[in-house]
């Protein structure tokens, strides 16, 4: 069977098993990270996918779940998106990893964005300069509820995404090169009161915006640009467990709201 082939049977396997779990998605970049998610949940399936990419549907805590790996980078994240769209996710929450640039914020500890600054290179080609890449006030609160829950360090505000892992997050490239403007443009994003830098979330908030979706990060800290520490710290784990929790919250947040007949969530509901 060719790889084409291959990768249609799969798709196909997942479109026709998403309906049954109602678009909650957990959009990790890194493929291994599918394992860690499937790991936590019961009657976890994984499906490998073409170019890399991979897939898992499960049950947390009863709450039907599912994920897809967005690769990395914006234009990566572009076409998974489209396609968990496409198979009818309406929920989705980014897990990732990223790299804090306040102090304060240790290894291990997550990253709650609410908005990011859009230097992904794709959104322009979507809209104006303007335009806010914003997470749906719910998948936020979804995510606090979820760290609490499990006592997790956890800090809330805005990232920045970028669309280079060096250059265009402040760091020195191969054979020292480095932009005059580069610790200039490191401490500007800084004194903004940005907390990370990484290089996804803002594709996912816009697009998410632009598909009428709901759509937030959740990320681990696994260097602290600071201190030049690089650790993951059991964040990974964390970060999966708290965007498997927050779904599960979401989806009891998403009854309440049909049962008393409202299209937004609200705490005295």
């Amino acid at each position: 069977m060719s790889d084409a082939e291959l990768g249609g049977d799969i798709e196909i396997a997942i479109k026709d098993e998403i309906k049954d779990y109602s678009g909650y998605m957990l959009m990790p970049g890194d493929p291994d990270r599918i394992s860690v998610m499937a790991g936590q949940w019961e009657n976890a399936k994984e499906f490998p996918q073409n170019r890399g990419y991979r897939a898992a549907l499960g049950v947390y805590q009863g709450a039907k779940i599912s994920a897809l790996t967005s690769g990395i980078g914006a234009p990566s994240l572009e076409y998974k998106m489209t396609e968990a769209a496409e198979l009818g996710a309406h929920t989705i929450i980014r897990v990732g990893s990223t790299g804090a640039i306040q102090e304060g914020i240790e290894n291990g500890d997550l990253i709650i964005n609410d908005a990011c600054i859009r230097l992904d290179g794709m959104t322009p080609l979507y809209v104006r300069p303007e335009f806010p890449a914003a997470a749906s006030y719910e998948v936020t609160m979804a995510l606090i509820e979820a760290a609490e829950t499990f006592g997790y360090r956890y800090h809330v505000g805005t990232g920045c995404t970028s669309a280079s892992f060096f250059a265009g997050q402040g760091r020195t490239s191969f054979g020292g090169f480095k932009l005059s403007s580069t610790d200039a443009f490191f401490d500007d994003i800084r004194r903004l009161g940005v907390l990370n830098f990484e290089m996804e979330a803002a594709a996912l908030l816009t697009l998410a915006r632009l598909f009428k979706i709901r759509a937030g990060i959740v990320a681990s800290v696994i260097a602290q640009r600071l201190t030049g520490k690089w650790d993951d710290a059991g964040g990974e784990e964390r970060a999966c467990r708290v965007g498997a929790e927050a779904l599960r919250i979401l989806t009891g947040w998403d009854q309440k709201k049909k049962k008393a007949g409202k299209l937004y969530y609200f705490p005295t509901i």
